[in-house]
């Protein structure tokens, strides 16, 4: 993508973004989050202001890190390029953390749904492990369904461009599932933490109308 694509999004933005998605998140009823990293952390943190209910306790976050691009130039200079398989670089350590994934409301979030591919990756992988957790804990799924785990998804923003790998329609067509904070064109989205110089990009964003959202 060339320089003229890029859209530079303020952290303002993003906290917009966040708080308007909230009301409809909260019908997923999630009962923990797990952000994708690094794109998902600040977003998720975000998100669990806006999810906090009165009596209830804090949402808890947990952290998982995938690469899906190579960063093939000097940091900020270039748009990343798309690498072609998923590494694993930080996942949840279980039995640490006591975490129990069975039965429970579980959100992923992320920053952008480009090609979908760390996504599905994601998805996938804490299905399995939500799947051996039930099954070391002697519970049939099929015979009691209400202990099934539940996946939904939060993004930012989800690019309109061909996906190269896919989510089941029971949470892409399900709006209380898969959430889209905003539909955006296929161009370079350029992210506050992720920047060496953030008075140039919050000045950048402001300048491109990217400052404070719009619903």
């Amino acid at each position: 993508m060339s320089a003229d694509e890029k859209q530079y999004i303020s952290y303002n933005n993003v906290h917009q973004l966040c708080q308007v998605s909230a009301t409809k998140i909260k019908n997923f009823k999630p009962d923990l989050i797990i952000a994708i990293g690094g794109g998902g952390f600040i977003p998720a943190r975000i998100l669990r202001t806006f999810l906090k209910e009165p009596g209830v306790p804090t949402i808890r976050i947990f952290a998982i890190i995938l690469s899906l691009y190579e960063d093939l130039n000097t940091v900020g200079s270039v748009a990343e390029e798309v690498g072609v398989t998923v590494q694993r670089t930080q996942w949840i350590d279980y039995e640490q953390c006591k975490l129990d994934l069975v039965g429970k409301n579980v959100l992923i979030v992320d920053e952008v749904d480009d090609t979908r591919t760390t996504l599905h990756y994601a998805l996938s992988e804490l299905e399995k492990d939500a799947a051996d957790q039930a099954k070391a804990q002697g519970i049939d799924l099929e015979k009691n369904p209400e202990k099934k785990t539940k996946f939904g998804i939060f993004v930012l923003h989800d690019k309109l461009k061909p996906k190269k790998a896919d989510l089941p329609d029971e949470i892409l067509k399900d709006e209380n599932r898969y959430f889209a904070a905003k539909t955006v064109p296929d161009q370079w989205y350029a992210y506050p933490w992720e920047s060496t110089d953030i008075v140039y990009h919050t000045k950048m964003a402001i300048e491109q109308g990217n400052d404070i959202f719009m619903p």
